[in-house]
């Protein structure tokens, strides 16, 4: 029979020591775990300078009735993939992130969505659709200043908040039953482009769901046309202003710009 050497027990001896006192270890920091009670919540909204939907009280509230507050409540029973999922559905937060230390205090960052158009449908409902093309609902806290669309949208909140803007374009049927894609086309490149951002203020949507906007400086409509093509329309547009009205000080010379037709630019006087 083979014998074990010595040092093979001397060392078989100390990992199992070694195991025993992490068990042991383990087991303390639990039980101490178990008697820790989290007494702060440090809550941290990290866009509220671009809007106001949500603030510190209102995000201590949606924990309250969803019963995830977790200020009195054991480090054991915090969940912090809980509270992120329970905040990830208010319809203000695009984003949460939530940490605790070892002390058990919880720690929310929170993001909010940014809406770019505000829409008005025939029916005097009104909705935002945000940057990341989702439909969302106003809020009773703020209100934000963004372009506005109205005209013929017969589509309600309730038919298209659970989808995502890139949905209805992917579904044929929808595609074609909706504006709302065209209308975030739309509104998209012009919130991502200063000029047009600051001189575009609403849109307008015609029974040919063609489109017509205002600007917030002359008195005239920009006949823009189905669409298509919309950087290069935009772009024309933007050398128009440019060359055209600024260098003859024209802004109130004429009622309609038409720039749906190809490599022009139609103008009506008044």
């Amino acid at each position: 029979m083979k014998k074990i050497s010595t040092s093979k027990i001397i060392t078989l001896v100390l990992w199992i020591i070694g195991l025993s006192g992490l068990f042991t270890s383990l087991a303390f920091v639990n039980a101490k775990d178990k008697k820790i009670v989290s007494e702060v919540i440090s809550i941290q909204i990290l866009n509220s300078d671009e809007n106001s939907f949500i603030d510190e009280s209102d995000v201590v509230n949606y924990l309250s009735e969803s019963n995830n507050l977790s200020v009195n409540k054991t480090k054991e029973l915090i969940s912090v993939y809980q509270i992120e999922k329970i905040l990830n559905t208010h319809p203000a937060i695009e984003t949460s992130e939530v940490s605790k230390d070892i002390n058990g205090d919880v720690k929310i960052k929170i993001n909010q969505r940014k809406p770019i158009v505000r829409i008005y449908n025939i029916n005097g409902e009104s909705y935002y659709i945000d940057t990341k093309a989702e439909i969302m609902p106003l809020s009773t806290n703020y209100t934000a200043r963004v372009i506005v669309a109205n005209g013929y949208i017969v589509e309600p909140f309730i038919n298209r908040y659970e989808l995502n803007i890139n949905d209805i374009n992917k579904h044929e049927t929808l595609k074609e039953a909706s504006c709302l894609d065209d209308i975030f086309a739309l509104a998209d490149c012009i919130s991502k482009d200063t000029v047009l951002n600051n001189l575009i203020h609403q849109i307008y949507i015609t029974k040919d769901r063609e489109f017509e906007l205002f600007p917030s400086i002359g008195n005239h409509k920009i006949i823009f046309g189905k669409a298509i093509d919309i950087e290069e329309k935009f772009e024309k547009l933007k050398i128009f202003y440019k060359e055209g009205l600024n260098k003859t000080n024209s802004w109130n010379k004429y009622s309609t710009l038409n720039i749906k037709y190809k490599n022009q630019v139609v103008c009506t006087k008044k």
